[in-house]
């Protein structure tokens, strides 16, 4: 059995990039910022900083663009992707990101968050659900719904 999961919480470094494809469906890209402390042999105190390139697919796409800025706090959960590609100049190049699919807003005014997801839930007599062209369910959020 394989498993590809990525889970981080860390903060936006900049504000969502929302983009429509031509088949209408929407892409969010956000770069995380998470860090670590630590102490060295020395006794100094050492932080490091790594950064994570995470994309966004459909309505969690939209539900950043409407909801996330710089700085804001979030949990991620998704699975780690590797895409290639021959630039202009003739040169491979690659990317390492984490396709999101699972959102959790960690600041608000209230102090709490909101979670989101891009799968299907197992009892579909629930709220209203909708059937994107992918063939993935997706729970729809009300703006009412949102805690904050």
């Amino acid at each position: 059995m394989d498993l590809n999961r990525a889970s981080i919480i860390g903060r936006l470094t900049r504000d969502p990039e929302v983009r429509s494809l031509p088949s209408g469906k929407s892409v969010a890209t956000v770069t995380i910022a998470t860090g670590r402390q630590w102490t060295d042999k020395d006794g100094q105190k050492q932080k490091e900083s790594e950064f994570h390139n995470v994309v966004l697919w459909g309505r969690l796409a939209e539900i950043a663009g409407q909801y996330l800025h710089k700085a804001a706090r979030v949990y991620v959960d998704g699975r780690i992707q590797t895409r290639d590609w021959t630039g202009q100049d003739g040169v491979k190049r690659y990317r390492t990101e984490i396709v999101g699919e699972n959102l959790i807003m960690l600041d608000g005014p209230t102090g709490g968050g909101a979670s989101y997801q891009n799968v299907a839930p197992t009892n579909v007599s629930g709220p209203a659900m909708s059937a994107p062209t992918d063939g993935v369910m997706e729970e729809e959020i009300k703006v009412e719904d949102i805690p904050f």
